[in-house]
C-alpha cells in the first residue's frame, strides 16, 4: 500500500493593516552658535551626563526591589543639584533604559533557549541522519559531533548566568553604547585616534533632554522654543551664574526654524501642548543640533475592505532591493514589475539614508498607481538567525541578518502615513515558493524578464487581497480538451457551477454527428482504397496503344 507523504501546510494567518505611528520627531540645525553658547552647552551637558550617569547606577543597584519611595527619593536627590524638571527628565530616561536593557535581556535568554533545544536534538540523531523542513538532522561527522557537544555545554552555562541575572533583577547597561566602548580597545579597526575617540564618548554621555509638559509655555519649560525660533535652558542650580536671561535661563544664539511639519509644531506650541526637546553633538561634522518630537494619538485604520477597494502594491523585501508589483481588485497583475535597489553596507546612517531613499521611491510609485495600500511580508527574524538552527548555511544566516525588519517596517508605516498610505502586512509563508512556481513563468515574455523576487511581490498582493496564490495547474496534452473535468481558468469561489466540465465552445469533427443529432451511420464505400484492388471497366493489354 502506498503512503500518503502530502506534506502539511502551517496555517496562514489573516492578513491586517498595520497601525499608524504614535509619534513625530523633527530637527533642525543649531547654526551660528557663539564660542559662549558652545561652553555653555557643554559644561550643561557634561554635568547633567554625570548625574544621569550615578542615577542609572543606583536604578541598576535597587534591581527589582525598586519602588514609589526609591524613585521619589533619587530624584529628590538629583534636585538638589539640578531641578526639579532636569531630575524628573533624568530618572525617566534611567527607568525607560533599564527597562529595554531587560527586555533585550529576555531576547537574549530566548535565543540561548532555542540553541540549546537545536543543539540537542541533532545531538541525539545518529550521524548523517538527513533533517527535514521543520528540524535539522544529525551532524555529519564524529569531529562536528563533538565539537558541538562543547558548544552545548558553553550555551547552558551562559544560559544559567543570564537566568540568575534575570531572576536577580542584574542588567548591564553602558551609558555611551556598548560598540563605542568596544572601539576604544580596536581604535585602529575604527580609524581612530584615542583624542577622536574620547570626543565621541564624552558626547554620547553628555545629557541634554527634556520632557515636554502640557499646560506650561510652549509646551516646555526646561528647553524652550518660542514660535520665533529662540531657544533658551533652564541651567541647573550649579551653573547658574552662566545666565543671560531672568530667571536663570540661558538664550541660544540661534534662531531655529523647522523645515518639516512646522505648522504641526506651531499649533502644539501655541496651545501648550507637551513637546520633548534634545540637543546632541555631532562630534563628526561638529554641528549641534536640536530634535523635537511629541506623541499623538494613534492614526485610526482603514478597514482592510476599504485598502482593497483600488487593487494593491506588493512589495518583496530583499537584501539589496524591493520586487514591487501592482494588482488590480481582482488579484490581475498589472503593468512589468518595479525594482527598487538600496545598499546596506557600510555606516548606520548610510544605511538608514538607503532605506529612506528606498521607501520613498516605493510610496512615490504606488501614489501614481492609484491605490489606497501596500502589501508587505510581516517579517520577523528574531529567532531565525542562530547557527545552531541554520547551520553550515552562513551565507543565509547573513541574508536574514541583514534584512532591518523592524527598523523598515516602522519607516515604512511612518513615511506611508505622511503620503496617506496604508500599509497591509501578509503572512510571509509560501509567498516566495508559490510565487516562483505559479507566475514566474506565466509572465516571463522576451521584453520582461521576471524573477522569484517579482513573483514573490504578486503573491503577497494577492494575499492581501483576499485571493488565492496558487492558480490551477493545467491538466496533462491529452485531457486539455475538459473531457474528464479539468479546468485551466479561475473562477470566483461564489460561482456556480464552477467545478463542472464546461460546455465545448468549437466543433469538434468526433462529436459533431452527436451534437447535430444523427444518429444514424455512414454507409462504408464500396471502393478500395489502394490501387491494386481498384476496379475498372477496362480489358487489360500489353500496350497502352491499343486501349480502343
Amino acid at each position: 500500500m502506498q503512503r500518503n507523504t502530502k506534506r502539511q501546510l502551517r496555517v496562514i494567518d489573516a492578513s491586517f493593516v498595520a497601525l499608524g505611528p504614535s509619534g513625530v520627531a523633527i530637527r533642525d540645525r543649531l547654526k551660528h552658535l557663539t564660542p559662549d553658547d558652545e561652553k555653555v552647552l557643554r559644561l550643561v551637558g557634561e554635568h547633567l551626563g554625570r548625574l544621569a550617569s550615578l542615577d542609572l547606577k543606583d536604578r541598576c543597584a535597587d534591581g527589582l526591589d525598586h519602588s514609589t519611595d526609591t524613585w521619589a527619593a533619587r530624584k529628590q536627590g538629583l534636585t538638589a543639584e539640578s531641578s526639579s524638571r532636569w531630575a524628573g527628565s533624568i530618572t525617566k530616561a534611567t527607568h525607560d533604559q533599564w527597562a529595554l536593557s531587560r527586555r533585550c535581556q529576555l531576547a537574549h535568554i530566548q535565543g540561548l533557549e532555542a540553541g540549546v533545544r537545536t543543539l540537542m536534538h541533532r545531538l541525539s540523531l545518529p550521524l548523517g541522519e538527513k533533517g527535514t523542513k521543520k528540524a535539522a538532522g544529525g551532524y555529519r561527522s564524529k569531529s562536528e559531533w563533538f565539537q558541538k557537544t562543547r558548544r552545548l555545554h558553553v550555551l547552558e552555562h551562559r544560559l544559567d548566568a543570564a537566568r540568575a541575572e534575570r531572576e536577580a533583577g542584574v542588567v548591564h547597561v553602558v551609558r555611551g553604547g556598548r560598540k563605542l566602548l568596544g572601539n576604544r580597545h580596536n581604535l585602529q579597526a575604527a580609524q581612530l585616534t584615542e583624542t577622536e575617540w574620547r570626543q565621541r564618548w564624552e558626547a554620547e554621555r553628555w545629557f541634554l533632554a527634556a520632557d515636554g509638559e502640557s499646560g506650561k509655555r510652549f509646551g516646555n519649560e526646561t528647553i524652550r522654543v518660542t514660535p520665533d525660533g529662540e531657544v533658551s535652558i533652564k541651567l541647573p542650580a550649579p551653573l547658574a551664574g552662566l545666565a543671560n536671561a531672568r530667571h536663570g535661563r540661558y538664550v541660544l544664539a540661534s534662531r531655529v526654524g523647522f523645515a518639516h511639519r512646522a505648522a504641526e509644531w506651531a499649533d502644539r506650541i501655541d496651545a501648550n501642548r507637551a513637546v520633548a526637546y534634545r540637543i546632541h553633538l555631532d562630534v563628526v561634522r561638529e554641528r549641534w543640533y536640536l530634535t523635537a518630537s511629541w506623541q499623538r494619538p494613534v492614526i485610526q485604520t482603514i478597514p482592510l475592505e476599504a485598502a482593497r477597494a483600488r487593487g494593491m502594491v506588493g512589495v518583496d523585501t530583499n537584501i539589496d532591493h524591493f520586487a514591487a508589483y501592482r494588482l488590480d481588485v481582482h488579484g490581475n497583475p498589472a503593468g512589468d514589475p518595479m525594482r527598487f535597489p538600496y545598499d546596506l553596507t557600510g555606516s548606520a546612517d548610510h544605511r538608514d539614508a538607503q532605506i529612506r531613499h528606498a521607501i520613498t521611491q516605493v510610496l512615490h510609485w504606488a501614489k501614481r498607481c492609484g491605490v489606497a495600500a501596500i502589501a508587505i511580508e510581516d517579517l520577523d527574524f528574531t529567532a531565525e538567525k542562530t547557527r545552531e538552527k541554520h547551520g553550515r548555511r552562513k551565507r543565509f544566516r547573513q541574508l536574514i541578518s541583514g534584512i532591518p525588519t523592524a527598523k523598515l517596517k516602522a519607516r515604512l508605516i511612518s513615511m506611508a502615513a505622511e503620503q496617506g498610505l496604508s500599509i497591509v502586512a501578509v503572512d510571509p509563508a509560501y509567498t516566495t515558493q508559490w510565487g516562483g512556481q505559479h507566475w514566474q513563468k506565466p509572465l516571463a515574455t522576451p521584453r520582461r524578464k521576471m524573477t522569484r523576487h517579482d513573483a514573490a511581490g504578486i503573491a503577497i498582493g494577492r494575499r492581501a487581497l483576499g485571493h488565492p496564490i496558487r492558480r490551477r495547474t493545467a491538466p496533462p496534452p491529452h485531457h486539455q480538451s475538459d473531457g474528464v473535468g479539468h479546468r485551466t481558468v479561475q473562477a470566483e469561489p461564489g460561482t456556480r457551477g464552477r467545478e463542472e466540465t464546461r460546455p465545448p465552445v468549437t466543433e469538434r469533427a468526433h462529436d459533431a454527428r452527436a451534437r447535430a443529432g444523427n444518429t444514424g451511420t455512414r454507409e462504408t464505400s464500396r471502393t478500395s482504397k489502394t490501387v491494386r484492388d481498384v476496379r475498372s471497366d477496362q480489358a487489360w493489354v500489353q500496350s497502352s496503344l491499343l486501349i480502343i
